[in-house]
């Protein structure tokens, strides 16, 4: 018998429930996936809160990877034993298995193992469309990071580096700070010592940056507005302490005519073409070495409900595996 995660009410970590699941054969264009891998990342959180809200009951998780058991009627190119991905966006990835449609899944490449992929795949292709395709990032670009040394964090500010961004990122702690710095970036704030704005503006020479990429929301959104340069961008991409609300567009012009997008993965992964080639750009660039991934912790998948507290408690670094 397989198992998941749900929920039957929004609420807190506790809500999550651990249940017994029969599998039926995999229906018109699914496959049944056999989870190997199930990736952690704060939109879960989104979703058990009902910051996203969803039809309830509900399974929860949204990456995940592993390897094809059955493959359903009017399936082309997928075979049993085939590995590959998912970010989503059905729910459901918080599972032993399931049938997840065909056309949501990515090859796993021979060098990318499947824990990697898991920890890897929708923070990676976040970070491809948030840095080459939404604020489109030049060489020479001063940019700021919020969360620096979080998942997406880190492959962010690899992934500037690489474009040849100037890089600076905020982290909450002196030992996230050495993290920030080893994943590349030019100058790091931690929060609890400096405040945000001001040393942006001094290291910039009294400019601000280009882009302020925002994973944070509510709590950084003053200082990302006060950090950006005029006619900057602000990619509020994140909620992880609350979602940014009541803004006056006129804010938006006092301080600099800014502009300001809130972008999700799955409208830059819509076609399919665009979502062969973000990933495939993601991967050539974890397998070449210009992304490493840190995976600071694992848990059980029984106990995601543990991994949650860690990360909405800001305790984890780095990417979460959850291992089924």
């Amino acid at each position: 018998m397989d198992h998941r995660i749900e929920i039957a009410a929004f609420g807190g970590p506790d809500a999550m429930q651990w249940v017994e699941v029969d599998l039926p054969p995999p229906g018109p264009g699914e496959v049944r996936l056999r989870h190997t891998a199930v990736g952690l990342n704060y939109i879960d959180t989104y979703h058990r809160r009902g910051v996203y809200p969803v039809a309830l009951p509900t399974p929860l998780g949204v990456e995940a990877a592993g390897v094809v058991e059955a493959v359903g009627p009017e399936v082309a190119g997928l075979a049993p034993g085939d590995r590959v991905c998912t970010f989503g966006p059905a729910l459901g990835a918080y599972a032993t298995a399931r049938n997840v449609a065909a056309a949501a899944l990515f090859p796993t490449p021979d060098a990318i193992s499947d824990e990697l992929a898991a920890a890897a795949l929708l923070k990676g292709c976040t970070v491809e469309f948030l840095v080459e395709r939404c604020a489109r990032v030049q060489p020479g670009d001063s940019v700021l990071v919020h969360a620096a040394a979080g998942g997406v964090g880190l492959l962010l500010v690899q992934w500037l580096r690489h474009t040849g961004a100037r890089v600076i990122g905020t982290v909450s702690t002196p030992a996230k700070a050495e993290l920030a710095r080893a994943a590349g970036a030019d100058r790091v704030i931690v929060t609890t010592e400096e405040a945000i704005a001001p040393a942006v503006r001094d290291w910039t020479g009294g400019e601000g940056v280009r882009v302020t990429f925002d994973g944070v929301g509510m709590d950084t959104w003053e200082a990302s507005l006060d950090a950006t340069a005029r006619r900057g961008l602000i990619v509020s991409y994140g909620n992880a302490s609350a979602p940014v609300t009541g803004v006056a567009l006129g804010v938006l012009a006092a301080k600099g005519s800014l502009f300001c997008t809130r972008p999700t993965a799955y409208d830059y992964y819509r076609e399919p073409a665009e979502r062969t080639a973000g990933a495939a750009r993601m991967f050539d660039l974890l397998a070449s070495g210009v992304l490493t991934v840190t995976i600071g912790q694992r848990f059980a998948l029984a106990e995601a409900a543990r991994a949650h507290i860690e990360l909405e408690a800001r305790r984890t670094v780095g990417s979460t595996v959850l291992v089924p």
